[in-house]
C-alpha cells in the first residue's frame, strides 16, 4: 500500500512542507519584534500618541505589552496543549494571532522530524525570526517616507498575512504522530509516520518508529493520561523531569537577558541617542543594514548545528555577546563622538554573534530536553518564561539607555559572563541524539550518580534496538510501565489491544508489555505505581 498523502505530499516533500508551514509562525514572531523598533521613535506615532515621546517609561510599555498578550497565549497552552494537540494549537494560536502558534511549532516541527536533521528544522525556525526581523525593519523604513498615518499603521497590519498562512494550511496538515499515539489513536499515528517518511503504512520501518514512541511514552509514565497533570513537572528521579524543565526555561531566560531584544527592539534607538546624536532616517538605515547581518549569520546554526553541537555553541555565542559589549561600552565611556562609532561596531558584532548562536538554540533545547510526558506543558514554561523576561527588557532598556546610558551595555555584558559557568556545568549535549535517547541520558546520570553532562558525554549514540536495551537496563520502561498499569489498568489493557491487533510488535516488546501486567497485579505493583507517578 503506497503511503498516505497529505495536501497531497508525501514522504520528504510533505515534511519540507510541515517544516514550511510551521516556520511561518516564526517569521511572524520575527516580525512582531521587529516591527515597532522603527514605529516606536517615528514623528508620525508620536504625534498621534504624545504620551510616548521623549518619554522612555511609556515607550517600553508601548513596546513591550506585547509581550503580555505573548505570555497569555503561553500559559494557555500551558494548561491544554496536552488536549489541543500540536495541530489544533497552531490553528487556534494562528486565529487569535499572538503567539499559539510559536509555542507549539517547536513541540510539532521536533515530533515530526528525524533525529538526524531535528536540530537543522528548528534553527532554520530561528533563522526565520531573523528574516522577519529584517522585513519588520525595511518595512518601517520605507514606510517613513509615505503619508503619517502609513507610517505606523501599515507595518502593524501586514502582520496578518503570516497569521492567515499558518491557519489555512495547518487545516490540510497532520497532526504530531507521538500525541496521536499518546491518545490512543493508533492508525492515525501510523497513517502520519508513513506519509511524513515515505513508507508503506504496513511496512517494518514504521512499525518499529510506533513501538519507539510507544516505548517512550510508557518510559514517560502517561499510562493512558490524556494529559500530563502539573505536579509531574516538579517531579526528578530517573526521568528528572523538573531539571529538564529548568534547563528548557533556563536557556530562554538566558537569551532575554543576555541583550537580544535591548538590540532588536531599540536598535535605531540605541544609535540615534547613543552614537548619530538625533538622527533618525541614518538610525532607521542603519538599523536596517544591522538586520541584514543579523539574517545572514542567523544561517549560520543551519550548518554548524549538528557538527559543533549545542553546548559548544551556547558557550561560543556567549563569549561573543559579552565581548561585543565589552566594545560598546569601552568606546562610550569617553563621550567623544568618534570613539562612538566603535560603540555600532560593538552592536554590529553582538546581533552577529546571537543570530548564528543564542537565536535558535533556546527553542531546539527545550523541545530537545523535555520528555514526551511533560513537553508540551514543560515547553509552555519555557516560552513563559521568554516573554515574562522579553517584557521586563523590553520594558526597562528605554529607562536604562536614558539614565545610564552606555552602563546598559556594561550590564549586559556582566550578564553573558555569568552564562558560562551555568552553561558548562549544567548542559548536556543533545545533537545527534533521538528524543528517546536524551531520556536514558538522565536516567543514566541519575542511576549512576554523575553529572548529566558527562553521562551525556559517556553515553554512545544508540540504534532503536539499543534504545529499548537501554531503557530497560536504567529502569525506564520496566518502572513506568508497571506503574502506569497498576494505576490505569483498563487504559494501558487498551493499549496492548490496540498493538496486538498491529500483529508484528516484536517478541522481546512483548515480553516487557507481559511482565509489566503481571506486574501491577503483584504486591509490588503498588511502588512501581509511586515510582512511575513520583518520577523517583
Amino acid at each position: 500500500m503506497a503511503p498516505p498523502k497529505f495536501m497531497g505530499l508525501s514522504g520528504r516533500p510533505l515534511s519540507m512542507t510541515v517544516s514550511a508551514v510551521a516556520t511561518t509562525g516564526f517569521l511572524l514572531f520575527g516580525y512582531d519584534q521587529g516591527v515597532m523598533s522603527g514605529i516606536i521613535s517615528a514623528p508620525a506615532f508620536a504625534d498621534m500618541f504624545p504620551e510616548t515621546r521623549n518619554n522612555p517609561t511609556m515607550q517600553g510599555l508601548v513596546t513591550a505589552i506585547y509581550e503580555i498578550g505573548c505570555l497569555m497565549g503561553a500559559m494557555l497552552i500551558l494548561w491544554s496543549g496536552d488536549l489541543l494537540g500540536r495541530r489544533r494549537g497552531m490553528i487556534m494560536g494562528s486565529v487569535i494571532m499572538i503567539i499559539g502558534a510559536v509555542i507549539q511549532v517547536t513541540c510539532f516541527k521536533a515530533e515530526c522530524s528525524k533525529t538526524s536533521n531535528r536540530g537543522l528544522l528548528i534553527c532554520i525556525e530561528g533563522g526565520i525570526i531573523a528574516f522577519g526581523t529584517l522585513i519588520a525593519y525595511w518595512l518601517d523604513y520605507g514606510a517613513s517616507f509615505g503619508p503619517p498615518d502609513l507610517q505606523w499603521r501599515f507595518p502593524i497590519a501586514f502582520q496578518i498575512v503570516f497569521g492567515l498562512v499558518v491557519g489555512i494550511c495547518m487545516i490540510f496538515l497532520p497532526e504530531s504522530p507521538r500525541w496521536l499515539l499518546l491518545h490512543e489513536r493508533y492508525e492515525d499515528a501510523e497513517r502520519v509516520i508513513s506519509g511524513l517518511r515515505g513508507h508503506e503504512i504496513d511496512s517494518r520501518e514504521t512499525r518499529l518508529e510506533r513501538d519507539v514512541i510507544l516505548d517512550s511514552i510508557r518510559a514517560s509514565g502517561f499510562g493512558g493520561r490524556k494529559t500530563t497533570p502539573f505536579r509531574a513537572l516538579i517531579t526528578n528521579g530517573k526521568t528528572q523531569h523538573f531539571r529538564r524543565m529548568m534547563l528548557g526555561a533556563s536557556s530562554q531566560l538566558m537569551q532575554q537577558v543576555g541583550g537580544c531584544n535591548a538590540v532588536i527592539y531599540y536598535f535605531p534607538i540605541l544609535f540615534e541617542e547613543t552614537i548619530v546624536r538625533g538622527d533618525h532616517n541614518l538610525a532607521l538605515l542603519m538599523g536596517g543594514v544591522n538586520m541584514i547581518v543579523y539574517s545572514i549569520f542567523a544561517t549560520v546554526s543551519w550548518f554548524i548545528i549538528e557538527r559543533v553541537g549545542r553546548r559548544k555553541l551556547f558557550l561560543y555565542g556567549t563569549i561573543g555577546q559579552g565581548l561585543s559589549m565589552v566594545i560598546a561600552f569601552s568606546c562610550l565611556i569617553s563621550g567623544d563622538s568618534n570613539h562612538a562609532k566603535g560603540a555600532a561596531v560593538g552592536l554590529f558584532t553582538y546581533i552577529a554573534s546571537f543570530g548564528a548562536t543564542w537565536l535558535p538554540l533556546p527553542w531546539l533545547y527545550p523541545a530537545e530536553i523535555n520528555p514526551i510526558k511533560t513537553r508540551a506543558k514543560a515547553n509552555a514554561v519555557s516560552t513563559c518564561t521568554n516573554w515574562l523576561f522579553n517584557f521586563l527588557i523590553v520594558m526597562v532598556t528605554p529607562i536604562m539607555i536614558s539614565d545610564i546610558g552606555w552602563g546598559t551595555y556594561l550590564f549586559f555584558a556582566v550578564v553573558n559572563a555569568c552564562f558560562l559557568p551555568v552553561i558548562w556545568w549544567f548542559y548536556p549535549e543533545t545533537a545527534k541524539r533521538s528524543l528517546e535517547e536524551i531520556d536514558i541520558i538522565f536516567a543514566k546520570g541519575h542511576v549512576e550518580g554523575k553529572s548529566y553532562v558527562k553521562a551525556a558525554e559517556e553515553l554512545p549514540l544508540l540504534s532503536d534496538e539499543q534504545v529499548e536495551q537501554e531503557a530497560l537496563k536504567y529502569g525506564l520502561i520496566e518502572t513506568a510501565a508497571r506503574g502506569a498499569m497498576h494505576a490505569h489498568g483498563h487504559a494501558d489493557a487498551t493499549v496492548e489491544k490496540g498493538l496486538s491487533e498491529k500483529e508484528s510488535v516484536e517478541s522481546s516488546r512483548a515480553e516487557v508489555a507481559k511482565e509489566g501486567s503481571a506486574g501491577s497485579g503483584s504486591g509490588d505493583g503498588s511502588n512501581s505505581n509511586e515510582n512511575a507517578a513520583g518520577g523517583q
